[in-house]
């Protein structure tokens, strides 16, 4: 049987492999495998960001639901996340994302959560996938069994943002911010968020038109909003991505911050708070040797999971860890949600820097970074698996690792997303990232 949901829930070209009769069959098979489950009618809430692809698709995941009798509550244009969180306080029994994150327009995608906000387990994703590719005959409801759609849903995301609110017990009151919303759902409800605290925050990329999602800007994109933070003299620039599930922020002096850093900002003050379970930090094996060497010199533990936050949480909820993330943008804080949220973390940073009376650029000076070198190398979908075998690249990998010593390393691997092998790799210098990475990556290109 072929494979249906990927690292993050199902993505594909619109149209191509992600088409409306599929969005169909998935709702209808949700549905039934909820209804099997928990012996009643499910349930289901649905959110999506501004592809324009993300009515059709939400259009057709309702026919799905509702032939298969379950009944639906549409949220609208809302971050992933606050899916995630509605879904717990509606006590829905599930919750469905059409997004594709930070990719382009063209793609997008299907991601389920359960009624507790977690990516949906295993066994029902497997159950479901049964259902679609197997092309079985799910029920077809008909009369009073048919699902309904609810109404006035959209209301809710102020209830997200209360929530976000709520979760801030610092006085923010002169700092001064420029949001970067990537004309994707961060647009729906970053301004009023922001507009609610005591600070100056002004907005960029917050007119989606269906096709500029992620378009040279957002987190992927970082370069408007430094230098728009260095023109306007801003404290902080805050950059989302399509979905808002992650951020990444961009210091006074127009520099990236990325995750890890983040991440040692926030885990410092969850510890002054008394927060950090086990001093210990969730990190992936993409996250950058200087955030271990702050968690050495910090007496801090950094625990590394593959890469997908849904293998951080996994790590997160079995041993009760309070923060963990990607150097990408993905963070969750275990406290206050279930899953990554680019507002819930940008408001954390935000409240240590006020807290610290310190620029971006010092705050985060505490976490070094060595150089890194990050190359997508195309490939066909087919080949990433076999030209991850392939034994001539592990002997180059490991002649150059010999070279590099203990003050660099290389990582391998093939997209979870995309038809891409990833080659990152840490070195002393710039020059020498750069001159390692290029050299895998060609190689690469001969093995495809």
């Amino acid at each position: 049987m072929g494979k249906l949901f990927g690292t993050d829930g199902i993505r594909g070209v619109v149209g191509e492999t992600l088409t409306a009769e599929l969005a169909y069959h998935v709702g209808r098979a949700v549905t039934t495998v909820l209804t099997e489950k928990l012996g009643h009618k499910p349930v289901i809430t649905i959110g999506k960001d501004t592809r324009i692809s993300s009515d059709m698709l939400e259009s057709a995941l309702i026919a799905g639901i509702c032939c298969a009798g379950g009944d639906v509550m549409p949220l609208g244009t809302i971050p992933t996340p606050a899916v995630a969180f509605l879904t717990v306080q509606e006590k829905a029994d599930a919750g469905i994302v059409i997004s594709a994150s930070h990719n382009p327009y063209e793609h997008n995608g299907i991601k389920v959560f359960n009624g507790q906000g977690y990516k949906l387990p295993d066994d029902m994703e497997a159950a479901v996938e049964e259902l679609v590719l197997y092309h079985a005959n799910m029920p077809v409801k008909t009369r009073g069994e048919i699902g309904t759609r609810f109404h006035g849903m959209r209301q809710m995301k102020k209830d997200y943002i209360h929530h976000l609110l709520s979760t801030l017990d610092c006085d923010l009151t002169g700092l001064r911010v420029l949001v970067d919303c990537a004309n994707g759902a961060a647009s729906a409800t970053a301004p009023q968020l922001f507009g609610m605290l005591p600070l100056q925050a002004d907005f960029i990329h917050t007119q989606p038109d269906g096709i500029n999602i992620n378009e040279h800007c957002g987190s992927t994109h970082l370069e408007s909003l430094a230098d728009g933070v260095i023109a306007g003299g801003y404290d902080l620039g805050i950059a989302f991505d399509g979905d808002a599930d992650r951020c990444l922020l961009v210091d006074e002096k127009g520099r990236t911050i990325d995750g890890d850093k983040i991440m040692a900002v926030c885990a410092t003050e969850l510890r002054r708070q008394g927060k950090l379970s086990g001093s210990t930090i969730v990190g992936t094996v993409m996250s950058n040797l200087g955030l271990h060497e702050f968690c050495r010199k910090n007496g801090m533990v950094l625990v590394c999971t593959d890469v997908g936050d849904r293998h951080v949480l996994e790590e997160m909820v079995e041993h009760d860890y309070a923060i963990g993330g990607e150097q990408s943008g993905h963070m969750i804080f275990r406290q206050f949600a279930t899953t990554g949220d680019g507002e819930l973390t940008a408001l954390q940073f935000l409240q240590a820097l006020q807290r610290s009376g310190a620029a971006a650029s010092e705050l985060v000076s505490c976490c070094p970074q060595y150089p890194q070198e990050l190359i997508n190398v195309a490939v066909p979908v087919d080949a990433k698996q076999r030209i991850m075998g392939e034994e001539e690249l592990w002997n180059r990998v490991r002649s150059w690792e010999t070279e590099l010593g203990g003050d660099g390393r290389v990582l391998i691997r093939p997209s979870g997303t995309e038809a891409l092998i990833r080659v990152m790799v840490e070195a002393t210098t710039d020059d020498l990232a750069l001159s390692v990475a290029g050299d895998l990556a060609d190689f690469v290109r001969t093995l495809s």
